[in-house]
């Protein structure tokens, strides 16, 4: 599968630290590797069609969409921040 990203998500990117980052490469790999990798612990999120969440750390969260054969990355930060605003 595919991986596109949002200019949100480019944006949000910037603020995460060093840390979060390499956290973060890590679960894109599995998103892309495997959707069901428990630790990503991925769900829709309720009130919306499309956006999914994944669990990057116990704090940080990612948004995403599946259209058709790509997961456009949509935002990346703080759980209840990012889940605000998916």
């Amino acid at each position: 599968m595919k991986i596109t990203r949002t200019a949100r998500f480019k944006k949000a990117w910037k603020e995460l630290n060093g840390n979060e980052k390499k956290l973060a490469v890590k679960a894109i790999q599995h998103l892309v590797d495997n959707l069901k990798y428990p630790a990503l612990g991925v769900k829709k999120i309720q009130g919306t069609n499309s956006i999914w969440e994944a669990r990057v750390s116990r704090s940080v969260r990612m948004t995403f969409q599946i259209l058709e054969d790509v997961n456009v990355l949509r935002n990346i930060g703080k759980h209840d921040e990012t889940l605000n605003k998916p």
